[in-house]
């Protein structure tokens, strides 16, 4: 059975010169403002503008008039990518929701997957608290470095450090992340042929009955925690093990965490009545 959610989280609207009721980004972040008018689209961009200012003149500029801008994926927190923004260039990515940097080298702006099509899609923007540096939280539509890697940040100082002579790359992950890849390397290497005995994530992978079995055990486990008013470190720990043998369930399916992280940020953003509603149509 899913779960409604709050809608405390929706993206933003594109902008339209349509009459009638017009949505405009006129806020940094993912709630907007309906605006019942017919304006042309120059008329929604200066409208923008002038409520946008405030904020443009609160941010510190270098003497370049540039600031760095950091982009985030909003589902698995991954750092993706650093570049500088203009006044111009966070303009352009709070109306057209693509993220938009200042190419120093080149005087100009530039949208990243303008020429790769793997755009980030933004659903906030951050500043920090000097507010000198920003944040894109956003969802990418593909590898977001010119290289071909997920991010553009994938070689470990501490490898490099301990192993120079190892070329591998190592995407900086989160700790979820991380295991979801140690428990993908585990199923790889299902395929090769050895006599030592299995792991225990290996034993999972092979057998689905245990697997479920495992996590009926562990849920349940945890509900006692609440039902027996057992110690909070108790919770944690069990929630620990529910984690981990779902996600080795989610391997075995060949679904990343990253696709249920998605569909609840996407039932975050609806009402319980929409949400319902989307369930009924898929059935129809």
């Amino acid at each position: 059975m899913t779960t409604p959610y709050s809608n405390h989280w929706a993206p933003f609207r594109k902008l339209s010169s349509k009459c009638g009721s017009v949505s405009s980004p006129l806020r940094i972040g993912c709630h907007v403002s309906p605006i019942q008018a017919c304006l042309k689209a120059s008329d929604l961009s200066l409208h923008l503008e002038t409520k946008a200012n405030p904020l443009l003149d609160s941010i510190k500029w270098d003497d370049k008039g540039l600031a760095v801008a950091i982009a985030q994926n909003v589902d698995t927190g991954d750092v993706l990518m650093q570049g500088f923004v203009n006044r111009e260039a966070l303009l352009r990515t709070i109306s057209s929701r693509k993220a938009t940097f200042y190419s120093r080298s080149r005087s100009t702006l530039w949208t990243k997957g303008e020429t790769s099509s793997n755009f980030i899609n933004i659903c906030d923007i951050f500043l920090d608290c000097d507010r000198d540096s920003i944040i894109y939280l956003g969802k990418p539509d593909g590898p977001t470095c010119h290289t071909g890697e997920q991010t553009c940040y994938y070689t470990s100082v501490n490898d490099v450090l301990n192993n120079p002579q190892v070329g591998e790359s190592k995407l900086a992950l989160t700790t979820l992340y991380s295991l979801e890849r140690t428990i993908s390397k585990r199923k790889e290497e299902l395929t090769e042929s050895t006599d030592a005995k299995p792991s225990w994530t290996k034993r999972l992978l092979l057998d689905d009955k245990l697997l479920c079995s495992k996590i009926r055990e562990e849920a349940d486990e945890l509900c006692r925690t609440l039902e027996e008013n057992e110690d909070q470190s108790r919770t944690a720990s069990e929630m620990a093990d529910v984690l981990y043998h779902a996600m080795v369930l989610l391997a075995r399916r060949g679904v990343k965490v990253e696709d249920a992280i998605e569909i609840l940020r996407h039932r975050f953003s609806q009402s319980g009545v929409e949400e319902k509603h989307s369930r009924k149509s898929k059935v129809n």
